[in-house]
């Protein structure tokens, strides 16, 4: 998928996301609306997509036995009918009765063998051999002919692409534009899913949102539509804005500068570094050296335990494997409000359990694997069992960051840019988290919000952008947020 800054505010309202397995049980919600008009209607929407963005050339369409192939004949006979030198190849046949065997008659164009050779003939390739709902890797032949394909539009996703985990089933060839229908599939946002879809082109085709409430979508797109910011009430104070307490290594301070002074922009009313570890006293002279805002407090972290409006904290930054292990346990045990990053996963290599009790936890993929194990093909079921296991949300990070609640309802992030993958920037991502918890915000949302907040602030900081350059960026983008969700309630 191309990186585009106004696209989230262009997916707002369709931003529920289905496997192939929801989709199926949302067409067949929709079958009263006649399946072959769906068909008719996704291969009108896929030819005007097509014609927006190429002109009329040599076009060869590929179509498959299904449905997918269905919407493949649609596009070849309506290209055909405006002009465009169509000639079509399948791989076999549609069932017999079926809306794609319909289809397959109302195309009476010109038939070629579906070889690489007729693929290497043509300048454009519709590919409508295989959707979303794949279930075998692809054989030979036909991602040979994939393979030759010179530029080449997808149907649903490109052939050989997992609609529900972004993987690829034997091949999967580059397309230069996806058109798919009514909703997102999890494979459009989750990579190489995202980069092999090319521009992504999501087409209504007429079936109605009411279908959702028996598909039951598990995820959806991250953002504005799904949570609500919190507002500073007209009477509060600084207190009743949330204290958030990072604890702060001795060795590595710029960690839990970041996370504080995101903390801080997030909206925390008060936030606090409490070194931890060997040679507090001088750790603290270094933290009271930074920011004016930020409180430094030495005191032992028991002793600070005691004061119950210090609910929220974050453990790991720069902090040390020993150091986070001890101090987890003490903040667990108190009852607080954790977000377990960095050093807090590493020292719970092989031990979930102890994690149980944070609220959010924030891995890389490095760390996930450390604690949980390999994350295999399925990221979004490696965090989803993550959640479940330990009772916290969990926070994937990556190009497609997803998170994870323990009850299975997952989001997937698209508002990082790839230069958000600099050092720091987890840092600065806890901070924001803890301060939106510390505001009030549930665990999901508040990490969701997080993820959504860094991204967007860090595309506003642009290319070549330090962690640093993150947190001046998140007023803007909290504006930007509430007025997109203002605009989702009218």
């Amino acid at each position: 998928m191309l990186f585009d800054k106004d696209w989230e505010c262009k997916i707002a309202a369709r931003h529920e996301l289905l496997t192939p397995a929801e989709m199926a049980i949302a067409d067949a919600q929709a079958a009263r609306l006649g399946a072959s008009t769906l068909m008719e209607n996704a291969g009108r929407a896929a030819a005007r997509a097509i014609q927006a963005r190429f002109r009329p050339c040599r076009t060869l369409v590929l179509c498959g036995p299904g449905n997918n192939g269905g919407d493949g004949y649609v596009v070849a006979r309506l290209l055909q009918q405006s002009g465009w030198p169509i000639t079509l190849a399948r791989t076999a046949e549609p069932r017999a009765g079926s809306n794609a065997a319909n289809a397959a008659a109302n195309w009476h164009g010109v038939n070629v063998p579906f070889t690489p050779a007729e693929a290497m003939r043509a300048k454009l390739v519709v590919d409508a051999v295989f959707g979303a709902g794949l279930a075998r890797d692809v054989d030979a032949e036909i991602a040979a002919v994939l393979a030759a394909c010179p530029a080449l539009v997808a149907i649903d996703v490109p052939s050989g692409l997992d609609g529900a985990t972004g993987q690829v089933r034997g091949f999967a060839p580059q397309a230069a534009m996806t058109v798919t229908f009514f909703r997102l599939k999890p494979g459009h946002l989750l990579l190489p899913g995202r980069e092999l879809c090319g521009e992504l082109v999501l087409a209504d085709i007429g079936m109605p949102p009411s279908v959702l409430d028996q598909a039951k979508p598990s995820a959806a797109i991250n953002g504005p539509w799904l949570w609500q910011l919190p507002t500073p009430a007209p009477d509060g104070h600084k207190y009743s804005r949330g204290h958030v307490t990072i604890l702060g290594g001795t060795a590595m301070t710029g960690a839990a500068r970041l996370a504080a002074e995101a903390a801080r922009r997030a909206g925390a009313g008060l936030v606090t570094i409490a070194p931890a570890g060997d040679e507090i006293t001088r750790a603290a002279d270094l933290y009271r050296a930074g920011a004016a805002g930020v409180i430094v407090d030495e005191a032992p972290i028991a002793t600070q335990l005691s004061d119950a409006r210090r609910e929220t904290w974050v453990c790991g930054p720069g902090l040390g494997q020993a150091t986070a292990r001890e101090t987890l346990a003490l903040l667990l045990a108190a009852g607080r409000q954790v977000v377990a990053d960095a050093d807090a996963l590493t020292a719970h290599a092989g031990n979930p359990a102890g994690l149980r009790g944070c609220a959010v936890l924030t891995p890389h993929d490095g760390e996930f694997a450390r604690v949980f194990g390999p994350i295999g093909h399925d990221r979004l079921q490696a965090a989803r069992h993550a959640a479940a296991i330990t009772g916290a949300v969990v926070l994937l990070k990556g190009a497609a960051t997803i998170i994870a609640s323990p009850g299975g309802f997952a989001a997937i992030n698209a508002s990082a840019p790839p230069w958000l993958a600099t050092a720091g920037a987890g840092d600065t991502l806890a901070g924001i988290i803890a301060g939106l918890l510390a505001q009030g915000m549930a665990a999901f949302d508040a990490a969701a919000a997080g993820a959504w907040l860094h991204g967007s602030a860090a595309t506003a900081a642009g290319a070549g952008m330090l962690a640093e350059d993150i947190s001046p960026h998140l007023a803007a983008v909290m504006t930007t947020s509430s007025r997109i969700g203002r605009n989702m309630q009218k």
